[in-house]
């Protein structure tokens, strides 16, 4: 399989009050295409720090981050854009969306943003209500996002990080402002996208999330100090409930 996503003495340090704050030190990473990566760790250890640098949408301090055969540390910020717009999705614990724009227009949005896009109107909105109705939210395209519950929204979200069929999603927390219901339901779409061969990487404080997930790495102090092979998920109740408690006790090895 082809590596997707691999970093080598990855770095970032941020200067609060003249003191200098190491928040990763020296990651070195590999993602391997069709994974489903979970991030876990105790708040403030670099999580989401670890996912923003990996996707181009902050700055390393040292390191090398390789995305899909190019070395992101050494693009231009208009050539990290595009990357970022053409070939990675993202989905956050806040559902950022426009809202002088309908859910449908959000959707497709980057689609209509971006270069490599050749097709009409009609045809970009045609491929965004196909993705509305995978993720069985059809009859809320002409919706404003407020007329529209937190799980649709957040299905709208996928949607619209699947509308230029992205290499790899980046999702940050997807499921934090969700309730159980809601969150099981974003988690099995992204699970759908990953079996057909999307790569995910997912920050989570939910061991419920991660334990669908085919690896997790566990952070503490901005350093990977734990990894397990979850393998894949089939998606059945009893499989699920086994996953948990292997990846509970896990954690509570790794001071969970």
């Amino acid at each position: 399989m082809n590596t997707v996503l691999q970093t080598k003495n990855l770095c970032k340090t941020y200067i609060v009050n003249k003191r200098q704050n190491n928040v990763l030190k020296n990651i070195d990473l590999t993602v391997i295409e069709g994974e489903m990566v979970a991030i876990m760790g105790p708040s403030g250890s670099g999580k989401s720090t670890l996912l923003y640098c990996v996707s181009g949408m902050d700055k390393v301090t040292s390191g090398e981050v390789t995305f899909n055969g190019k070395d992101t540390t050494k693009l231009r910020e208009n050539e990290l854009a595009k990357l970022r717009l053409d070939e990675m999705g993202f989905i956050f614990q806040q559902m950022y969306m426009m809202k002088n724009l309908s859910v449908l227009d959000n959707i497709i949005l980057p689609a209509v943003k971006s270069k490599k896009n050749s097709e009409s109107r009609s045809q970009t909105e045609e491929r965004g209500r196909a993705l509305m109705h995978r993720l069985g939210i059809d009859d809320v395209g002409g919706n404003d996002i407020n007329e529209v519950s937190g799980g649709q929204l957040q299905r709208a979200c996928i949607a619209r990080s699947m509308i230029n069929s992205p290499k790899m999603i980046f999702a940050d927390e997807p499921t934090g402002a969700l309730n159980r219901a809601s969150s099981d339901e974003v988690m099995n779409e992204l699970l759908s996208l990953n079996r057909d061969g999307t790569t995910v990487m997912c920050v989570t404080h939910d061991p419920k999330v991660a334990a669908k997930c085919s690896r997790v790495l566990y952070l503490v102090d901005g350093k990977i100090v734990g990894e397990k092979e979850m393998g894949s998920f089939d998606g059945g109740e009893k499989e699920l409930r086994d996953r948990e408690r292997t990846l509970n006790n896990w954690l509570m090895e790794q001071g969970w």
